[in-house]
């Protein structure tokens, strides 16, 4: 069900949000303890605010109400920012973080660790190069559980 939701939600909700000039970083239709919730994480360069979840809520509220892609199962809207920290997932993600630090975490050790932090110097569709003090080190995307910027305040 959550696919043919996200689905339906990415074929004709995702063109109205980015006509608004945002980009829908993920669909997330879950249970929660509140029940069923339908997120839309959205972005855009300057960032987002309240203010942009706002309209953006408004825009696709009346529209999801017509397309029902629930099947008639209430859900609670929600519409986020996905945080400066957000996993980084699209090619996006990655072009915004080049020549920046990031902390990756690998599914299994591999020369002895499982978790390598350093500057993003390079990404393909199937591998990412870390500098690590120095050292350039290649990980295959498929060995990655979970690849965060550093964020230094």
């Amino acid at each position: 069900m959550a696919s043919k939701v996200k689905s339906i939600c990415e074929e004709k909700v995702v063109p109205i949000i980015e006509s608004l000039g945002y980009e829908v970083v993920e669909i997330e239709y879950v249970k929660k303890v509140d029940g069923m919730n339908l997120t839309f994480y959205i972005d855009k360069d300057e960032g987002i605010a309240i203010e942009d979840c706002e309209n953006v809520s408004k825009a696709i509220d009346d529209i999801l109400e017509e397309l029902d892609p629930t099947d008639g199962v209430s859900y609670i809207l929600n519409v986020s920012s996905p945080g400066i920290d957000r996993p980084l997932k699209s090619k996006r993600d990655f072009e915004r973080n080049l020549q920046k630090e990031v902390s990756v975490t690998l599914f299994s050790k591999l020369d002895g660790k499982k978790k390598f932090e350093g500057i993003l110097t390079n990404y393909t569709d199937e591998s990412i190069v870390v500098d690590v003090k120095g050292q350039l080190i290649e990980l295959k995307k498929e060995l990655i559980a979970h690849i965060v910027p550093i964020i230094k305040f």
